[in-house]
């Protein structure tokens, strides 16, 4: 298995998370399951769609996002961020606060998305009024129990918890 992981700063827009590092795995996915088996590892509100073509985060959640069908170049931790190619069987797990954007896309691309289990999302974009509260809900945002695609023993877990 194929992983990777990417450590951002904040840009002063877009804070990135201050301890967690993103983490894609390559090639790990059957579409068929991915929904279950997100649900099984404890990760709900379980969506089907795109990625914003936006700089966007969420401070109140982590996010993992399962590519299920195309492929896409992925903006990750804001404007300065990393530009990643993610094709079908890709995951990646998205601390709180991390940036990321639909650069370009396969037009049929599309994710399976899903935040860990009492987690709920919201949608920020780097406004100078959001700043102090994101901050703060950023830090405050509890570890996954399990991670997205392999539950209790899966790298996530041991990357997150170093």
């Amino acid at each position: 298995m194929n992983i990777q992981t990417y450590k951002f700063t904040d840009d002063g827009k877009i804070p990135n998370h201050p301890d967690l590092e993103l983490v894609i795995y390559s090639d790990v996915l059957q579409e068929a399951s991915c929904k279950d088996l997100f649900l099984k590892n404890g990760w709900d509100g379980v969506w089907v769609n795109g990625i914003f073509p936006y700089h966007h985060f969420h401070s109140t959640a982590h996010e993992v996002l399962g590519v299920i069908q195309g492929e896409a170049i992925v903006q990750f931790g804001g404007k300065h961020g990393e530009a990643v190619k993610m094709k079908q069987g890709d995951v990646a797990v998205i601390p709180a606060g991390v940036g990321h954007k639909n650069i370009q896309s396969s037009s049929d691309f599309s994710v399976v998305g899903a935040y860990p289990k009492g987690q709920k999302w919201d949608l920020c974009i780097g406004k100078p009024e959001e700043r102090p509260g994101v901050l703060e809900n950023i830090r405050k945002v509890p570890l996954p129990k399990k991670d997205p695609v392999f539950g209790d023993r899966g790298p996530l877990i041991e990357l997150w918890l170093k």
